[in-house]
């Protein structure tokens, strides 16, 4: 049995049958722990969690609570499910947990079959085994979705990209945390540019890149398991996945490497890149040419924008930052390299140690301290010692106060945990910094006669979009 929140609780039995247990019992501990006095958590403990965890150690397992824990015997793939309007299409995909619950595309097995045109995968082939449900995942199912999303076909090699994407750990193991990861993907190399994926002025929200995010949303819950209220279990809820493509010419232009170079893959290869982020949006304006400037007004908003508010969680942790062109040109002048910007930033991104012990001392994500027993002067202490705290000047955004021109300060970037793109209007001075969870990069595999179905559908031949 396990002891969890009460808001966890369709988690614990959703967790259980995707295990192979028929129940996995839980003892509900009514509100947020963490936030109660030491006297509410004695009295909850006592008459509420323990009578429960007595009950489900000992009362037997019954068929009724088998059977209410089971999960709907699955249908073949190819199986019409249900027919119907629209409209009674939408309602039914609703109640089932199949739609987010905005409309779908009803994906009739003509429109399926359109998409499986453009992959050398049979439709029955299992992709992988996707947490947290840990289903076999086929490329019908992908395509299923992908149809919902209101996808067009040529999309398929993406939508099988961004699916094997989800079996990396690293990726998927936050995203039914409490703090709302959403996840959100680019596309790099010539596809991304062929098919159109935006990569300049409105980004996210341009229809090509936006049904693309639609598909995610959709695959967190019917390929990999993820529901609302029972295994994604968001406080304030979540936004809409996003997709959007790196501008890659202006890297070149200005003498830095696209991303998916950097992480080993050829110009000229198709990757798309699959994350999560904890914000979108509050982007910042730099208002001067100076590359060093720019740098550090990139660190400080580094400092204040990382992974729990306040910065009271992990010391460090993954980052997206979008740079325009614009900005991206200047910042060049003063880093030729996106490698050499990040060290800069790592240099440069610190925090006052009594800043970092304060937000993890009283709101730390995972519990509460007692006052009584360590207090915050300790803490101070022992983040200066766990997290390579240093006495170093005051970081450049403060004021120069007399007497305090060395402080304790703490780093909160780390080396190969940044991802810098260019992306968004080129004519607009902006920062966008992201803080989340890691990367995982896959090469996008196109059928061998793509060039022909595109020819069909009147794209340009792939090798017109590569870049030298």
């Amino acid at each position: 049995m396990t002891i969890a929140a009460t808001s966890f609780v369709a988690q614990v039995y959703s967790t259980g049958v995707n295990n192979g247990v028929p129940v996995l019992r839980a003892a509900a501990y009514p509100g947020a722990f963490s936030a109660d006095t030491r006297e509410e958590l004695i009295r909850n403990t006592r008459e509420v969690l323990w009578p429960q965890i007595v009950d489900a150690l000992t009362k037997p397992i019954t068929d009724a609570e088998i059977a209410e824990h089971r999960k709907a015997t699955a249908k073949e793939a190819r199986d019409i499910v249900f027919t119907g309007t629209i409209g009674e299409v939408n309602k039914y995909f609703t109640e089932t947990r199949w739609s987010d619950g905005l409309p779908v595309v009803p994906p009739t097995t003509d429109k399926v079959e359109e998409f499986l045109k453009y992959t050398d995968l049979t439709w029955d082939e299992t992709l992988c085994i996707l947490p947290i449900a840990y289903r076999a995942t086929t490329v019908w199912q992908v395509a299923v979705n992908g149809v919902m999303a209101g996808c067009p076909p040529e999309y398929m090699p993406l939508l099988i990209a961004y699916t094997k994407a989800l079996t990396d750990p690293n990726y998927q193991h936050i995203l039914g945390s409490t703090h709302s990861w959403t996840p959100y993907c680019w596309v790099n190399g010539p596809v991304a540019r062929q098919l159109g994926i935006d990569s300049q002025q409105g980004l996210i929200t341009e229809p090509r890149n936006a049904v693309l995010g639609r598909f995610l949303s959709l695959t967190m819950m019917n390929l990999s398991g993820y529901y609302i209220k029972q295994d994604r279990m968001g406080t304030f809820g979540y936004p809409m996945s996003w997709c959007m493509a790196e501008d890659e010419k202006t890297c070149l232009k200005i003498g830095w490497t696209p991303y998916h170079v950097q992480r080993g893959f050829d110009l000229n290869q198709s990757t798309l890149t699959a994350a999560s982020a904890l914000m979108w949006g509050n982007n910042l304006t730099p208002a001067t040419p100076n590359p060093e400037k720019i740098m550090q007004l990139m660190a400080w908003e580094a400092v204040e924008k990382q992974q729990f508010a306040t910065g009271s969680g992990n010391a460090f942790t993954f980052r997206t930052i979008l740079v325009t062109e614009s900005v991206a040109r200047n910042l060049a002048l003063g880093y030729s390299t996106k490698e050499k910007l990040e060290r800069a930033l790592i240099a440069t991104a610190r925090r006052t140690a009594y800043e970092r012990a304060f937000a993890n001392y009283w709101a730390n994500p995972g519990s509460a301290y007692n006052p009584a027993r360590y207090t915050l002067e300790q803490h101070i202490q022992t983040i200066i010692k766990d997290e390579n705290g240093e006495l170093t000047e005051m970081p450049p955004w403060f004021p120069k106060v007399p007497g305090m021109e060395r402080i304790y300060t703490v780093p909160v970037m780390k080396a190969g945990r940044t991802a810098i793109l260019v992306a968004g209007d080129p004519d607009r001075n902006k920062v966008q910094c992201m803080p989340g969870s890691s990367y995982v990069t896959v090469e996008i595999k196109l059928p061998a006669n793509w060039d022909e179905l595109m020819a069909k559908l009147g794209y340009r031949p792939l090798k017109e979009f590569f870049l030298k």
